[in-house]
């Protein structure tokens, strides 16, 4: 099955995914309008109101998420008794998700959000919140929830905001209560005390907030990894996903596995909710039976979705379908990578349990030789490199009167087959420098060769890798054919 093939069948899944999330929920109001001049107040700009619109922001636009994808949210929080509370609970019922679990609580202010627009600029947030604690009757009854709804769940998501609903006595219950029926846990966090994170299955801060957690800086991207890593160990995670704006995703898992996810998005306007989308992805795809690598994939293309959206925008199953295709065809018009795209790339496959092949060869006037060579070398592999020498490269193995096509239209030929998962250049007489550095699963060369003779064999055989020997197809071959041409 093909990584669209894959992908697409999650989605198509989502109907049956069950998310309890818990956390803090807020009101964000929209007033957008235009600028044309400044305050003789102040030095300010003067807005020009043309039209409000609220959503639902923190725990809330996590289940609006994970609605929006076609899965069956519910939600368990705090709101205060007021207008603002009750305009929650309406746009939660529009967007079909159950508020049978939300508690009032008189002595609260529901939280409210303000952020005034002008085009697509963003001029000022006002925050009205309540920031105490909620009391131990109110903590009584989430946990209490938590006990109750867990047999119906798929996953659990804790959105923290650090607005006082989400206290340790509360994270540990809904932790324990998940532990004991087996339902993943995964958390948006907030501050650097993880400790009432203890036993998690995911964390997912982002590379600000990894850094508050550690206590340093984070300067590259071994720097993250190591700093996941610590988090892992120290406070019994499953895993921890790190977003990293433009430079995408990092997975970190207990295991030692570590997957680096490009960002997806083309254009960013708003970040405002990314993080949100991120956690109701994961928390949707996980219910759904997916594994973890495939779950922070399916979220790294959610979130470069909403952030080319303006306000808390959420993902729909529509607009992920339409860009899963879309990624499968960028990727089929940009199989010809350099050397370190190809080595992020390689990673990811082998990350997901995906075996990766490599062959190497001049490919000058494409025959049935070649083409029974890449078919042998797939069924060898799940993911297949091919190594083509470049233009010098091949002048020095073959004469001055070769190639007959040069490596731009080789290359292209090859990466338009369907076997073949990626193209790279090399201006060596062998490939042994990109045999190093990509580390294959599977070397295959034609049976022309032993074993022995094979450049990188050794390599790949030292590290548990296989070296396969294709079959060729007698009487091909581009000398031949150029002869025939009269060439």
């Amino acid at each position: 099955m093909s990584e669209q093939d894959k992908l697409t069948s999650l989605t198509e899944s989502f109907h049956k995914a069950n998310v309890l999330c818990f956390g803090d929920i807020m009101l964000d109001r929209f007033v957008y309008g235009t600028v044309d001049r400044i305050s003789p107040e102040a030095p300010i700009p003067v807005l020009s109101v043309e039209r409000e619109a609220n959503m639902v922001g923190g725990a809330g636009n996590v289940v609006r998420n994970v609605a929006a994808l076609g899965g069956s949210p519910s939600l368990s929080t705090v709101i205060g008794d007021d207008s603002a509370g009750a305009s929650i609970k309406k746009l939660l019922q529009d967007d079909k998700v159950a508020t049978t679990n939300i508690i009032t609580a008189k002595n609260r202010e529901t939280a409210i959000k303000t952020r005034y627009l002008s085009g697509n600029h963003q001029l000022l947030r006002a925050d009205r919140e309540t920031l105490t604690n909620i009391d131990s009757a109110t903590i009584k009854k989430i946990i209490t929830t938590a006990k109750k709804a867990m047999k119906s769940c798929g996953s659990v998501v804790i959105s923290d905001y650090g607005k006082g609903v989400l206290v340790p006595d509360v994270i540990e219950g809904i932790i324990d209560a998940a532990k004991a029926s087996g339902k993943p846990v995964i958390i948006d966090p907030k501050g650097r005390d993880y400790w009432r994170y203890q036993g998690a299955d995911l964390v997912t801060p982002n590379k600000a907030e990894l850094a508050e957690a550690v206590g340093h800086t984070l300067h590259v991207e071994s720097d993250i990894v190591d700093a996941a890593k610590s988090l892992v160990v120290q406070y019994d995670l499953g895993a921890v996903l790190v977003t990293r704006s433009h430079e995408g995703m990092t997975l970190v898992t207990a295991e030692g596995a570590v997957t680096h996810l490009p960002a997806e998005a083309r254009e960013v306007f708003d970040v405002t909710g990314a993080g949100d989308t991120v956690v109701a992805a994961i928390a949707t795809t996980l219910a759904s039976g997916a594994n973890m690598v495939d779950a922070a994939t399916i979220a790294n293309i959610c979130a470069g979705i909403v952030v080319g959206k303006m306000g808390t925008a959420a993902c729909y199953a529509a607009d992920l379908s339409a860009s899963i295709h879309h990624q499968s065809l960028s990727e089929a018009e940009s199989k010809v990578l350099g050397l370190d795209q190809l080595r992020t790339r390689v990673r990811h496959w082998q990350s997901s349990g995906k075996k990766v092949g490599f062959t190497n060869g001049c490919f000058d006037l494409l025959h049935p030789g070649h083409i029974s060579l890449l078919k042998q070398s797939r069924k060898a592999c799940d993911c297949l490199i091919v190594g083509l020498n470049s233009d010098s490269s091949v002048r020095g193995l073959k004469g001055d009167d070769r190639p007959v096509q040069n490596e731009i239209a080789r290359a292209t030929i090859i990466a338009s087959l369907a076997d073949v998962a990626a193209v790279v250049l090399f201006s060596e007489d062998t490939p042994i420098k990109l045999i190093k550095a990509l580390k294959p699963d599977v070397l295959i060369k034609g049976a022309d060769y032993t074993i022995e003779q094979v450049v990188g064999a050794d390599v790949v055989q030292g590290y548990g890798g296989k070296v396969v020997l294709a079959n060729l197809k007698d009487g091909h071959s581009t000398t031949n054919t150029i002869s025939k041409m009269g060439k």
